[in-house]
């Protein structure tokens, strides 16, 4: 087996894991070895990777789940929680948006309120790889809407892999609106899905300005897949509920904080 196929089966499998803790809240050894088909040797070294990464907490036989952990959620789940504090973010987002830009909007339920705040713009170029983002827009009539190609993530809507990193390679963007499962000063930001992460590092790169729309509740927590750290982003848009350590942390690393 190739080294590339191995680091793709690693990356599945612990994610996998992830996904297990969340739904029964441990996992055990040789379970977990047996239904892989790998062995105990493999999986503890799996456990002690993701507990490094504070995304488990070890036991004797296995591991449980760390509370302070985000996992990969349902659009139609995340939707509910925290929805007057994302409308706010949507709105203080849409904004800092001019007439004539160029912006890419991630997936998210937050990234989707900002996109319901700009669909009276003139002249406004948008790159989304949500498909129910640009379903929203593409009614706008002057909302020139991007869909970069990819494969879907059911859970999230969204297109990722390689064909849609290629794809916005392509552009230069004015800024960026990346929503976020975890996010701390120490730690930066995160998202369950690592395709999703390997994405908004192009969305980054490619863009003047890297905006990170999130509620408060994804703050001091980490996901599974690393997207890049704080010193990479410029704004950070959220609410008034993020904890004050957090806060103090991340005024003291540069980054600008819109709280609303």
């Amino acid at each position: 087996m190739n080294t590339k196929v191995e680091v793709q089966n690693t990356l599945y499998r612990r994610a996998k894991i992830i996904e297990m803790l969340e739904r029964d809240g441990r996992v055990n050894i040789p379970v977990l070895s047996h239904m892989f088909k790998v062995s105990d040797v493999t999986i503890r070294n799996d456990l002690n990777q993701l507990e490094q990464k504070a995304l488990l907490v070890r036991t004797r036989g296995g591991a449980i789940k760390n509370q302070h952990v985000s996992t990969d959620i349902k659009l139609s789940e995340k939707a509910t929680r925290q929805f007057a504090e994302k409308q706010l973010i949507g709105k203080k987002a849409a904004s800092l948006i001019k007439n004539g830009e160029t912006i890419i909007l991630d997936s998210g339920t937050t990234t989707l309120e900002i996109a319901k705040n700009i669909i009276q713009f003139e002249n406004l170029t948008v790159i989304t790889n949500a498909l129910n983002i640009a379903v929203l827009l593409a009614d706008a009539p002057n909302i020139k809407v991007i869909v970069p190609g990819g494969f879907l993530r059911e859970n999230s809507l969204s297109l990722v892999g390689p064909s849609a990193e290629e794809s916005l390679r392509n552009y230069y963007c004015d800024k960026a609106f990346l929503g976020v499962d975890g996010i701390g000063a120490q730690y930066g930001i995160s998202t369950p899905n690592f395709e999703e992460a390997h994405l908004n590092r192009v969305m980054i790169e490619v863009s003047k300005q890297a905006i990170v729309v999130t509620d408060s509740s994804k703050f001091s927590k980490r996901s599974f897949a690393f997207i890049t750290s704080i010193n990479k982003i410029h704004t950070i848009i959220t609410d008034t509920n993020v904890p004050q350590d957090a806060m103090d942390l991340l005024n003291s690393s540069g980054v600008e904080l819109i709280i609303c």
